[in-house]
């Protein structure tokens, strides 16, 4: 029986994200969370654990929010604000300090900024509709 529940959140789940633009559910799965998955090949660079954790937690932390909406929700802009604003900073002052980089990892940062900030852009977005329907009477 419990399967059967987890299979059916999971199926809800998908539905919604099938549900989204197609130019959003190709730019989820194949821009936004291979780019935030990016940061393990960069472990062994300047700040690689922080730039890892924050990059994946801002994914990690939409699952319970998916799970408790059973889909998609305005509230998955929170954690990408939380951790990814963060990470952008980390990331700009690494490009911007004097202590030489990798060419691939200072690369990397560049291509992680661009989609980061991109997303960020919606999320500010998403997050104040969703604050401003939960204020709603």
């Amino acid at each position: 029986m419990e399967l059967e529940k987890a299979t059916s959140m999971v199926l809800d789940i998908w539905r919604s994200f099938r549900t989204l633009p197609v130019w959003v559910q190709i730019w989820v799965a194949v821009v936004l969370v291979p780019v935030n998955l990016l940061p393990l090949a960069f472990l062994d660079q300047p700040q690689g654990h922080l730039i890892a954790l924050l990059a994946i937690s801002g994914m990690a932390l939409n699952v319970p929010i998916m799970l408790g909406a059973r889909g998609m929700s305005g509230a998955m802009a929170l954690p990408h604000i939380l951790c990814w604003v963060p990470l952008v900073i980390i990331a700009t002052l690494l490009l911007f300090s004097e202590d030489p980089l990798s060419p691939a990892f200072a690369g990397f940062l560049r291509v992680l900024l661009i989609v980061d900030i991109t997303s960020l852009v919606f999320d500010f977005r998403d997050a104040a509709r969703w604050l401003r329907s939960r204020q709603a009477p």
